[in-house]
């Protein structure tokens, strides 16, 4: 099953600076809230979360439950047992879901080398 909706989470110190260069790139908004410090942008393919002051480093970025243009899809694997299935593998997970919870909830990892991974569902 697929964890997602892929995207690069920039840790950015101006998302409005941000913003505005990669729009100058083509991307544009199709998600977020500026005044909350997060907004994701796409061109093409492409997908980019910009975040002000939620993440010290970039992060690879998985949503649970949207398609590739960021839309709700019916049926996707839950972020919960996406973990239940990384833990049976043993992969080390820094924050875990609630498993007793349904809808959004989040996962953190790292890969080998310390980049982190954040599996994410809003659904």
């Amino acid at each position: 099953m697929s964890i997602g909706l892929f995207s690069l989470s920039l840790s950015v110190k101006d998302i409005a600076i941000s913003k505005e260069f990669y729009e100058k790139l083509g991307f544009f908004q199709i998600a977020g809230e500026q005044e909350q410090g997060w907004l994701v942008l796409t061109n093409g393919d492409v997908k980019l979360g910009l975040f002000q002051g939620m993440f010290d480093k970039n992060s690879l970025t998985f949503n649970p439950g949207w398609d590739e243009n960021g839309a709700e899809m019916k049926e996707f694997e839950d972020v919960r047992d996406i973990q239940k299935r990384y833990k049976a593998a043993g992969i080390k997970l820094l924050t875990e879901a609630d498993e007793a919870t349904k809808g959004p909830a989040s996962i953190t990892l790292e890969d080998p080398d310390g980049n982190p991974i954040l599996i994410d569902q809003h659904v």
